[in-house]
C-alpha cells in the first residue's frame, strides 16, 4: 500500500534499479501503447522479484523514488500491489484470473473485539453469501478460516503473494485453507477496531469478477446493501457483544485503504456512544478538543474527550492522515461536522502545533486540553466499568 516511506540510503541491488528505471518510464509515458510497454516490463520483474523473496529490493526502489519521483512511485506501489494480490492460475487446462480480496468490517465494543478461527459451518455461509451478492456467477471463492486484526495482516508484499497464491488454489481446488495460527501475533484491544475476512477469488481468465461488473445491473452500493443485509446475521457469532458495520469486499489493498479511511469518523461516533453509555449523560453534556501533532510535519489529528464543565480528557482518538492529506486538507472540517452530528456542541480547535508525543509509561497518546497542555486521557472512576484505548 502507499504509505509515508522513510528515506533509505543503502547500496541498491540491480533488481531495484531496474524497478526505478522502468516505473520512471511508465510515469513518464505518453501514450497507452507505450504504458502497456513499460507495464509488462515492469509486471514481469516484479513477478521474479516476488518469486524469489526479495522484499528488500521493492521497498530500496519504493524508498528511493518516494525521495527522487513522486509519480514514478505511485506507479510502482500500484504495480507492486497488483502482482502481490492478483496473478494467473491454470486449473484443468483453462487459464483463470485469481485476485486476493478482503471484506473489512468495523467494530466497537466496551469489551474485547474478537478476532480467531471461523467455524467451518460459519465459513461456508460466509463464502454463500459473499458468493451471492459481491462477487460474479462465474465465480469460486476460498476464504481464510480465521478473522484478522490489523496487527495480524500479512506484513509484506511477498507474504500477500504467498496467501494469494494459496488462497487461489483453494478456490480453484474448491476448499477452505486453514491457517496456521501457531505464530499468529496477538491482538491489541481497543475499543473501536477493524476486522478482515480475507480469501480469494478465481474466475476463468477475461470472465466478470464482480457482481457490478456483470450487466444486470448491480452497482457497487446495492452489493453492499444485500452483503451487510444478507451477510450481517453470519457475521453476528464473530462479533460477540460487539456493533458492527461491514464494509465492501474488494481487491485487498484497496480494501484495507477503504477500511482505513472509514474506520476514523466510526472511531469517532463510537467514541462519542461509548460515553455516553458509560458515563451515563448526553453527548451535550461532553467537549471535544481537537489538536494537531506534528513529527516532521503534521502526522495527525488527536481528539479528545472530556466534559463540558471541566478540563479533563477522559478519552481520545487518533484521526491520521492519509495518502495525500495534508495541513491543506480540511480535516478539521469534516471532524468538526462529524462531532456535531453526534451531538458534542463544544468544540475547541487548537491552531498550535503539538509535538508528536506519547505516554512514557504505557505509550498511549497524548491529548490536548482545553488550556492547550498535552495529558494522558483518564475515565474518571466509574466502579466496575471497563477501561478502554480508542484508536
Amino acid at each position: 500500500m502507499k504509505r509515508n516511506r522513510l528515506s533509505s540510503r543503502k547500496r541498491m541491488s540491480s533488481d531495484a534499479t531496474e524497478l526505478g528505471r522502468l516505473a520512471a518510464g511508465l510515469a513518464e509515458s505518453g501514450g497507452r501503447l507505450e504504458e502497456d510497454f513499460w507495464e509488462r516490463q515492469l509486471a514481469g520483474l516484479i513477478d521474479r522479484i516476488l518469486q524469489n523473496g526479495a522484499e528488500d529490493d521493492l521497498n530500496a526502489a519504493l524508498d528511493r523514488l518516494f525521495d527522487s519521483h513522486a509519480a514514478a512511485h505511485d506507479c510502482l506501489a500500484d504495480a507492486i500491489e497488483a502482482r502481490a494480490e492478483s496473478c494467473v492460475l491454470t486449473h484443468q487446462g483453462q487459464d483463470h484470473d485469481v485476485l486476493l480480496f478482503n471484506a473489512p468490517l468495523l467494530a466497537w465494543s466496551r469489551f474485547s473485539i474478537p478476532a480467531g478461527t471461523v467455524a467451518a459451518k460459519t465459513l461456508q455461509t460466509l463464502k454463500v453469501q459473499l458468493g451471492a451478492h459481491v462477487f460474479s456467477a462465474a465465480a469460486r471463492l476460498a476464504l481464510v478460516d480465521y478473522l484478522y486484526s490489523p496487527d495480524q495482516l500479512p506484513r509484506s508484499f511477498v507474504d500477500t503473494w504467498q496467501l494469494m497464491r494459496d488462497l487461489g488454489g483453494a478456490a480453484l481446488g474448491d476448499k477452505p485453507l486453514k491457517l496456521d495460527v501457531s505464530a499468529m501475533p496477538e491482538t491489541n484491544q481497543f475499543l473501536s477496531d477493524t476486522r478482515y475476512l480475507i480469501g480469494a477469488v478465481a474466475v476463468p481468465r477475461g470472465m466478470p469478477i464482480f457482481r457490478w461488473n456483470e450487466s444486470d445491473g448491480v452497482t457497487r452500493e446495492s452489493a453492499l446493501k444485500e452483503w451487510a443485509r444478507q451477510g450481517g446475521p453470519s457475521l453476528e457469532p464473530l462479533l460477540a457483544g460487539c456493533a458492527f458495520q461491514p464494509l465492501l469486499a474488494d481487491a485487498y489493498h484497496a480494501a484495507c485503504r477503504l477500511a482505513d479511511v472509514a474506520s476514523r469518523p466510526y472511531s469517532l461516533r463510537a467514541s462519542v456512544a461509548f460515553l455516553q453509555t458509560t458515563l451515563g449523560k448526553p453527548a451535550e453534556s461532553l467537549r471535544a478538543v481537537i489538536g494537531g501533532f506534528h513529527d516532521k510535519r503534521l502526522e495527525e489529528y488527536r481528539i479528545g474527550f472530556g466534559p463540558r464543565n471541566g478540563d479533563a480528557i477522559y478519552h481520545g482518538i487518533v484521526w491520521p492522515l492519509l495518502g495525500s492529506e495534508d495541513e491543506t486538507t480540511d480535516v478539521i472540517g469534516e471532524v468538526e461536522s462529524l462531532l456535531r452530528e453526534t451531538g458534542v456542541k463544544e468544540v475547541i480547535v487548537h491552531s498550535q502545533q503539538f509535538p508528536f508525543e506519547f505516554c512514557d509509561d504505557c505509550g498511549a497518546p497524548l491529548y490536548a486540553n482545553a488550556e492547550g497542555e498535552t495529558v494522558h486521557a483518564e475515565m474518571p472512576d466509574l466502579g466496575n466499568a471497563p477501561s478502554q484505548t480508542l484508536h
